[in-house]
């Protein structure tokens, strides 16, 4: 420890930028989104090149490896390592210049693609390659592992893109590379000059491979390929240099797009179709099968799809040029998109697969390191039926997918890497596979690299003698091995530093049921593979996942940076003291509990269940925080007031500053927020239940959630007076053994027990209602979600919490559902607002955008959370994150909005921060049609 000790404060003295060796920052560097995990001494952010070259110093001297990592996205362990990482993210990664005349940019290693591009677009420009993680990737990780994405077959891999390195190597030295032997180390020129007929030879069965990642790209050197250094140069994956500045050269991007969309009977039949469809010059030619697909809404028929863009110089070339592709392809049914946001909608299919695949359509495991074998593409559909038969030898099963045009194929295997037989298997499988892949003429790795999961194989693929001449060209850069030792060369065996194998192997005792995960926790930990869809700088349209990442910028504060101390949390290496880890329950105080992760990330991780479930051992037999008294048991407080008669008093006091300064302060509520009123008389005090019009018999029980019955019973009132002219009865929920109550307050603050019992008493109070049949109709989002997810995982062997799980309704649910012909009051105004982010990851929108749509309510809502999410925001110590993800979408959409446009937020934390940050009034739904019923 005292060498640790003293290497992190030699880094700090000789370094400007950040050092970390704490707990947290080794947990979130484990793992990148492989199978493996390496823990590393520490964690070092360089502000700029000289920097990176004294820590390189530091680390020689003291014999600690090095890994540079970007977003963390790598699928074959090249991101993990047991000396310093080295994060390029948080201060390296900016963009240089940007020339559009030259059509090149210089940029630093840690610009993520998606800000490139951004950069580049208005200058009628983009960088050719856009992996699937474009949105977090970074520019320096796509270097690494010489990345693609779907439009290689237009623009090529990274190597082709790369103009000139700017680099680091092990001993301090600085090199530019680009084209020729200038700045080269002369060991390596020396190195290939006597090796010229070995190179030649050993590269030429691959000379045709469109995706040859697998190995050094020696071949590049060669003197009739240019001797490109650049191109060399990409696909070492960190084992030669440290690359601290980069130009890439930039592509025309097509003016207009379109997107056929072809559909085949199976993934084999789409293979060999893809490489007859190059001829047509298409952007992309991807291919994915029905597996992978949870919703086909809007995909043609078929069990296997081709997505083919093409480009134009007008939306009407484009248009013809996907047209000319459908004519020429023999498939089962097509279609052809051309407006921009139905082709986003089905790419999102196609990026998504990354993290879909990670689970089989029974819900089982399935992972990576077989990820992006590639072969050429004519011999796809052969290799597709090979590969199909060894995984059935083997007892496997996988969905293949991805870039069918280049023959590179992505695919996630049921491999059981928990217990030593299953390991066993995907060893003898691996070996399998690479023979496989080179009777094919194929490459170990299309794409993500060789990193541990396939560099012990590449004998098989270059033989023994050019796999040597590696090991020279390692030497002749990195003679001490200092850079990423075990990958690419001399590598670490494919079955070692497996993720999984510090995990407990029994089911760790928890509250939640964990349906999708048969019950057991560490498996719903595991669903993060760290594909970090969550790192996105923008929450997309429509989108949630995850606010407080984009609001701090830190990996701690990102859903699959939870994940991962959670992982360490149950491995015990790195964060020992379990479930009263300090390090995990400070990562998780900034989660929302948007639960933007359940529907947004590709794998469903649910981060609001695992921080409820955290909070619950954590502070199991301990005094919690004062807020969790004051928030969590709102419910509680609310109704005494109700009982006293109270609420006058309440809110008298609370206007009186002093008094409501030390509330707060007691209370544990941030002292910039207001305390929110509370109504004079209750919803159900005042219920004034109508005369539905006559022959209608639908009756529902309307909830009186705590926010409507205590703080904005107007909404209350509006909705049921919408409901009955609608034709519908809404009936009080009984109270006759006590009132009812979703949980929500509890559960997220990680009072289980409580919320368990009152989630029993409820059942218990609405056994009638339920006997009866009969649906519930929510208001308040957030206590619809309760009542649809944490009900039945709360109490999954109670029967009743399926029950009443499947008679919830939302507001816009009901009117549709049980009165499909009625017809809303037209409105006729634009809108503006936010969708709940609990409405939009567990209860959907569709029926709210068809209900607005039929009252003239145009415009879209935004996306992302509004920052309040329930207590979140009130708690001292959340107020800058709470405003700056209200500042995010919600609060520049109501400011710039047009006047006399109507701000919607169904959700009461939404209405509040509206009111409380922007001087807005939001109002629910129900509040805006029943204001434009006719007068009764």
């Amino acid at each position: 420890m005292d060498d640790l000790d003293g290497l992190e404060r030699e880094l700090r003295t000789a370094v400007r930028g950040g050092v970390d060796f704490s707990v947290t920052a080794r947990a979130l560097n484990t793992m990148d989104a492989s199978n493996y995990r390496r823990v590393p001494l520490g964690v070092f952010a360089p502000r700029d090149g000289d920097d990176v070259a004294a820590a390189l110093e530091v680390c020689r001297r003291r014999g600690v490896p090095v890994v540079g990592r970007g977003g963390g996205t790598s699928i074959a362990g090249q991101a993990t390592g047991t000396g310093l990482v080295v994060d390029f993210t948080r201060y390296m990664n900016g963009i240089v210049d940007l020339d559009p005349e030259t059509r090149t940019a210089r940029v630093q290693p840690g610009v993520v693609l998606d800000r490139l591009q951004s950069a580049a677009a208005p200058h009628g420009l983009r960088f050719g390659p856009d992996p699937s993680t474009h949105s977090r990737c970074t520019v320096g990780g796509m270097i690494g592992n010489n990345s693609c994405g779907s439009h290689s077959v237009a623009w090529g891999t990274t190597a082709d893109s790369v103009a000139a390195l700017d680099v680091l190597a092990a001993d301090g030295t600085a090199y530019r590379i680009g084209q020729g032997w200038k700045g080269a180390p002369e060991p390596l020129h020396g190195l290939v000059q006597r090796e010229l007929a070995r190179i030649r030879t050993g590269f030429a069965p691959y000379a045709g491979l469109p995706r040859r990642i697998s190995g050094y790209a020696l071949d590049a050197l060669l003197p009739e390929h240019g001797t490109d250094l650049a191109r060399f140069f990409c696909g070492t994956e960190g084992t030669l240099g440290l690359v601290t500045e980069a130009t890439v050269k930039l592509v025309e991007a097509p003016r207009a797009t379109a997107l056929a969309v072809l559909g085949y009977a199976d993934e084999s039949a789409a293979a060999e179709a893809a490489a007859g469809l190059l001829p047509y010059w298409p952007l992309t030619v991807e291919g994915m099968a029905a597996d992978l697909v949870p919703d086909r809404s809007g995909l043609p028929k078929g069990g296997a799809w081709l997505f083919v863009e093409t480009g134009g110089a007008t939306p009407a070339e484009a248009r013809d040029a996907a047209g000319r592709i459908v004519r020429a392809a023999d498939a089962v049914d097509a279609l052809v998109v051309a407006d921009p946001a139905g082709q986003r909608a089905l790419w999102r299919i196609r990026e998504d697969a990354s993290g879909t695949a990670t689970r089989m359509p029974d819900g089982s495991e399935a992972w990576p390191g077989w990820e992006d074998c590639a072969v050429p593409p004519a011999r796809l559909g052969a290799y597709l039926r090979d590969f199909r038969g060894l995984m059935a030898e083997h007892g496997l099963r996988g969905t293949p997918y991805g870039h069918f045009g280049d023959g590179c194929i992505h695919v996630r295997i049921d491999f059981d890497l928990l217990s030593e037989a299953g390991v066993r298997r995907f060893r003898r499988f691996s070996e399998d596979l690479a023979a496989l892949v080179v009777t094919h003429g194929g490459s170990l790795s299309g794409e993500h690299g060789d990193g541990q999961a396939r560099a012990e194989l590449l004998p098989k693929m270059y033989g023994d003698r050019l796999v040597g001449l590696f090991e020279q060209v390692k030497g002749a850069w990195d003679p001490a091995d200092l850079l990423n030792p075990g990958i690419l060369v001399r590598p670490a065996r494919l079955d070692e530093n497996l993720r999984f194998a510090p995990l407990p192997r029994e089911p760790v005792d928890v509250v939640f049921g964990y349906p999708q995960d048969g019950g057991d926790f560490s498996a719903a930990v595991r669903r993060c593979v760290g594909v970090a869809k969550c790192r996105t700088e923008q929450a997309g349209p429509g989108g949630v996942m995850c606010p407080s990442f984009r609001a701090t910028g830190e990996e701690e504060h990102s859903t699959r940076g939870r994940a991962r101390l959670l992982h360490e949390m149950l491995a015990g290496e790195v964060v020992t003291d379990g479930w009263r880890s300090e390090e995990v329950r400070d990562a998780l105080d900034l989660c929302l509990s948007c639960k933007g992760c359940r529907s947004d990330c590709p794998v469903g991780v649910d981060m609001a269940t695992y921080k409820a479930e955290f909070l619950h051992h954590h502070y199991a037999g301990r005094r919690r925080p004062a807020a969790h008294y004051a928030l969590g048991w709102l419910p509680r407080w609310l109704r005494l007031v109700e009982r006293t008669r109270t609420a006058g008093l309440v809110n008298s006091l609370a206007s009186v500053r002093m008094l409501a300064s030390l509330a707060k302060k007691l209370s544990g509520i941030a002292a910039r927020r207001d305390i929110p009123r509370v109504a004079r008389r209750t919803f159900s005090a005042d219920w004034r239940p109508g005369r539905p019009p006559a022959g209608t018999e639908r009756r529902a029980v309307l909830w009186p959630d705590t926010f409507t019955e205590h703080l904005t019973p107007q909404a209350g009132h509006a909705a049921v007076r919408v409901l009955t002219a609608a034709g519908i009865t809404p009936l009080p929920a009984p109270r006759a053994r006590g009132r009812v109550c979703c949980g929500l307050t509890y559960v997220s603050t990680g009072q289980l027990d409580r919320a368990k019992a009152v989630l029993r008493r409820t059942l218990d109070t609405l056994r009638p209602a339920l006997d009866a049949d009969l649906p519930v109709i929510v208001l308040e989002p957030s206590c619809a979600a309760a009542l649809r997810s944490d009900l039945p995982e709360l109490l999954p062997d109670d029967p009743r919490a399926r029950l009443l799980a499947d008679r919830v309704l939302t507001f816009a649910e009901a009117l549709e559902r049980l009165a499909p012909d009625w017809t809303p009051p037209r409105v006729d105004r634009p809108v503006t607002g936010q969708t709940h982010c609990h409405q939009h990851a567990v209860l959907g929108d569709a029926a709210d955008r068809r209900l607005r749509e039929k009252a003239g309510l145009t415009g879209e809502l935004s996306g992302g959370c509004c920052g309040l999410a329930g207590n979140f925001g009130f708690e001292d110590g959340h107020y800058e994150v709470s405003a700056a993800c209200a500042e995010e979408a919600l609060l520049p959409a109501v400011r710039g909005a047009a006047p006399g446009t109507v701000v919607l937020a169904d959700g009461y934390s939404c209405r509040t921060q509206l009111e409380q940050l922007g001087g807005v009034r939001g109002r629910h739904l129900a509040e805006v049609l029943a204001e434009h019923l006719d007068p009764a």
